[in-house]
């Protein structure tokens, strides 16, 4: 009994301490089948919850599950081979996490203000970080130890990137600036100047040899990498531009801005290449497919759109009821990578963290609750919050990584008697 009770209370740790109540309810309802604290004690699980989530026969090796971050997450990031993730937080911090297990890799302190964008290096020895104070970090992935600071804004950095061969830094600022770093000795590689509004976003070319800055004046810029000249500014979008992207052969550039439209332009010439045209708010991220055939772009109206490079016209709109600020497509091109989860393009509805879909149910998951209606009822142990999320009538569905799906049906009449 004592060892039981010593799991279940480090398992459910953080919910225990939040919201008490939930210790017969969260707590009892994702323990194993074999605990003795379960076992004793389910009769106190509340009888609207009518089908409860399969769980595991017993504890596993997890003590315990630690939410580091102490603010919110305004960045994540995956390493190249998919081992890590790097979370960026108002905090002043950079968490490094094992992809596999969740666990914690180390925080990483050393700015002095919130840190707004992080990027790792190709090779995943470096993760770079960007931040309100000014600079950029350059962090060493195994050890968390500094690899450099890069001192020269004079405004926040707002965004950051690694060239493709790894050597140099990109970073933009609120400073209207763009500057060029070398990674090995932290030395300046130039200045990009040019832009009268501050810049959201920064991308390398596949090549590496053009960089791409976006900014509130409502261009695009295109730099030379070697020699700091101007390639181009691009110009028709009628509000600010929060994101940039080069196709795979790097003939095209996608603009995502706050006017609700993406704009194609081509790489060598500047010229326009199209309007997509569909979201009905300002669309916050864009990126290419691996074969350059489709775009994917995110909206504040809470809508994914994918879109035919070369017919201009929307393939799929997904509508998943959350702002998706980041995106890219996954290796496969049949998935999209999110700060919302992966979203399945190929389904008929969408699949993501942090929201319900196909269904208009009052049933739905927010963050780390199942919510009813405005009322948040369950709280879902961490083991248990998934990569998507479906719901149909009373039954909630949460798809994970590792390929176990979970089941949890509610009895809505006998749940709005108790709350």
């Amino acid at each position: 009994m004592i060892y039981d009770a010593n799991r279940f209370v480090l398992s459910n740790r953080s919910v225990i301490e939040k919201v008490p109540l939930q210790t017969y309810c969260s707590a009892l309802v994702f323990s194993p089948k074999t605990s003795e604290i379960r076992r004793q004690f389910g009769n106190q699980i509340p009888p609207w919850i009518t089908r409860l989530p399969a769980v595991r026969d017993d504890w596993n090796s997890l003590l315990q599950i630690l939410e580091g971050h102490s603010s919110w997450v305004k960045a994540v990031a995956f390493s190249p081979d998919g081992q890590m993730i790097a979370s960026a937080s108002k905090d002043r911090t950079v968490r490094l996490w094992d992809t596999g297990t969740g666990a914690s890799r180390g925080a990483i302190e050393g700015h002095s203000d919130g840190v707004n964008a992080v990027a790792f290096s190709p090779d995943g020895q470096m993760v770079a970080s960007a931040s309100t104070d000014g600079t950029v970090r350059l962090w060493d992935t195994g050890t968390g130890a500094s690899r450099g600071t890069l001192e020269g804004h004079i405004g926040g950095v707002t965004a950051v990137a690694f060239s493709p061969d790894g050597h140099m830094v990109a970073s933009a600022s609120t400073d209207r600036t763009v500057r060029l770093w070398d990674t090995g000795t932290g030395a300046s590689r130039g200045t990009l100047e040019g832009h009268i509004g501050w810049i959201n976003a920064v991308a390398f070319s596949p090549d590496g040899h053009i960089v791409a800055s976006a900014s509130n004046d409502c261009t695009v810029r295109l730099w030379d990498t070697g020699t700091g000249a101007s390639r181009g500014t691009l110009k028709g979008h009628s509000g600010g531009i929060n994101a940039v992207a080069f196709s795979p052969d790097r003939q095209m550039v996608a603009s995502a801005s706050d006017d609700h439209t993406v704009r194609l332009w081509d790489t060598g010439t500047g010229a326009s290449r199209g309007t997509l045209k569909g979201h009905s708010s300002g669309i916050k991220a864009v990126a290419f497919s691996p074969d350059g055939q489709m775009v994917a772009s995110a909206s504040d109206d809470r809508a994914v759109r994918l879109w035919d490079v070369r017919t201009r016209e929307t393939i799929k709109e997904l509508n998943i009821h959350a702002v998706v600020r980041q995106l890219s497509f996954a290796n496969d091109g049949v998935h999209l990578l999110t700060d919302r989860g992966f979203l399945e393009i190929g389904l008929s509805f969408a699949c993501q963290r942090g929201s319900s879909s196909g269904s208009s149910s009052a049933l739905y998951v927010s963050n780390e609750w199942v919510t009813w209606k405005t009322n948040e009822v369950l709280w879902l142990h961490p083991d248990y919050r998934g990569s998507c999320v479906a719901v149909r009538d009373n039954v909630l569905v949460i798809g994970h990584l590792s390929g176990q799906v979970t089941f949890i049906e509610l009895d809505p009449d006998t749940l709005s008697l108790s709350i």
